[in-house]
């Protein structure tokens, strides 16, 4: 099967991929030259009855928890749907910030309704590119040829919408997942035309194995990297160098930018030293770009004073011995099974038993009791037996998954009636657009109508 692209964008009912929920997916599928393969896809997946959205979210996509009851499809179908239509073998899965953002709801939203939450990006050829970054670091080394916009302070900015107007590409809806998908494509496009070069290396660079063989420690050596930590007024942009491991597969770099002799004690870690995760689409280029059409200049730097900070910083071993022996930072623990996503895989049994329950229908699962090795495995069942099939639950059941939804509700009212009131009280959202009545009235008929 030919290599695909599938470009898609997500529309949700918070920023929290752990608690908040999809609402809206739309792609479309093109060959690696940007034809249109099929129709685009763009549907609505049902919000349940033990969320409360960010009325913030919804006043930014106008698409209401009853729209979604209407229209959508459940969580159980959207899952089935994505991962047998969707993300077929040597599908190439790209988004806009998606590594960050995007794919964490993914990821979220196949775990809980008993889908591999991994295996749609690297499974059969399939892979994940994010254009973010891609955009971040084309606009840092070779911006020649594409417009960039500011904000009215000056400061660049990488925002989609943005991009898109000054470049005359048609972008109707912005916050609108189909109209965000098209942009994207034509800015996708836009990079390849104009810079196709950089546009090759970087897809090449979506791939961890390639990125390891620029970033590693074996072998240290300073490169380009582009990062959204990093300052505007460079372009988002700097020249960094490995000097310890981070956890899951990280990398931990120095920006060369300072030198290691002035800085303060709180200046020690994030972001002068950050962590690069190879799997996850990173923009990384060999320090060589720099030396034609400008580069020292474009990101705000010199040759020799990264020359000179790189020497001080390999002087001074115990600075790199300090970040490589630092403290681990405290997470909060995961308040339920569904949250607990990263905590551990999932053995091979459990795989098998996982499997039977996602193709189970409701007269098979009534009397259906597996044996679960994994302790989150057994919750994660209640609540999805609860949302899907709440006929074939035991009376104990209903009541263990209404207490379950009856917390996590109360646990997040607070937050959205301060929200809901403000919005009334000021008919103002925090972007300064009008608050839309109608919107309003639909948040406070849902809210209602659960607890």
């Amino acid at each position: 099967m030919a290599q695909t692209f599938f470009f898609y964008d997500l529309e949700t009912s918070g920023l929290n991929p752990r608690d908040d929920r999809i609402m809206q997916f739309a792609g479309i599928r093109t060959d690696l030259e940007f034809n249109q393969l099929g129709e685009p896809v763009n549907l609505l997946v049902k919000l349940d009855e033990d969320t409360l959205p960010s009325p913030e979210a919804i006043m930014v996509t106008k698409i209401t928890p009853q729209q979604t009851r209407l229209d959508g499809l459940s969580e159980r179908e959207f899952c089935d749907f994505v991962s047998n239509e969707i993300f077929t073998p040597n599908t190439v899965a790209i988004g806009y910030n998606s590594v960050r953002f995007d794919d964490e709801f993914m990821r979220a939203t196949f775990w809980r309704n008993f889908y591999d939450p991994y295996e749609w990006q690297w499974k059969d050829g399939r892979s994940r590119w994010d254009l973010l970054d891609v955009v971040r670091l084309t606009r840092a080394l070779r911006p020649e040829g594409i417009e960039w916009p500011f904000r009215s302070d000056g400061t660049p900015t990488n925002r989609l919408e943005l991009i898109t107007k000054l470049n005359n590409i048609e972008h109707t809806h912005a916050h609108d997942a189909l109209s965000d998908v098209e942009a994207l494509i034509s800015v996708t496009k836009l990079i390849h035309d104009k810079q196709p070069k950089l546009y090759e290396y970087l897809f090449t660079m979506r791939d961890k194995k390639q990125v390891i063989k620029l970033v590693n420690l074996d072998h240290p050596r300073p490169f380009v990297y582009a990062c959204g930590e990093y300052p505007s007024e460079f372009n988002k942009a700097s020249v960094v160098y490995p000097i310890a491991p981070g956890k899951n597969g990280s990398i931990l770099v120095y920006d060369l930018r300072y030198d290691v002799e002035k800085l303060e004690k709180n200046e020690t870690y994030f972001p002068i030293v950050k962590e690069l995760a190879p799997n996850k689409c990173p923009a990384v280029a060999p320090i060589g770009v720099l030396d034609i059409e400008n580069g020292w200049q474009k990101i705000g730097l010199e040759k020799a004073v990264v020359e000179e900070n790189l020497q001080k910083l390999l002087n001074h071993p115990e600075f790199i011995s300090q970040v490589k022996n630092r403290p681990e930072p405290e997470y909060a623990k995961p308040i339920d099974a569904e949250n607990a996503l990263y905590d551990g895989f999932l053995e091979d049994v459990d795989r098998v038993r996982v499997e039977a329950v996602r193709n189970a229908d409701s007269t098979k699962l009534k009397n259906f009791h597996p044996p679960f090795k994994d302790k989150r495995l057994p919750e994660i069942f209640l609540h999805y037996k609860g949302r899907n099939f709440p006929e074939i639950m035991t009376e104990q059941e209903t009541t263990a998954w209404e207490k379950f939804r009856t917390e996590r509700l109360n646990r997040h009212a607070p937050g959205f009636l301060k929200a809901l009131q403000n919005l009334q009280s000021t008919g103002k959202t925090l972007r300064g657009d009008d608050a839309d009545p109608y919107i309003l009235e639909e948040l406070s008929l849902w809210y209602q109508s659960l607890i």
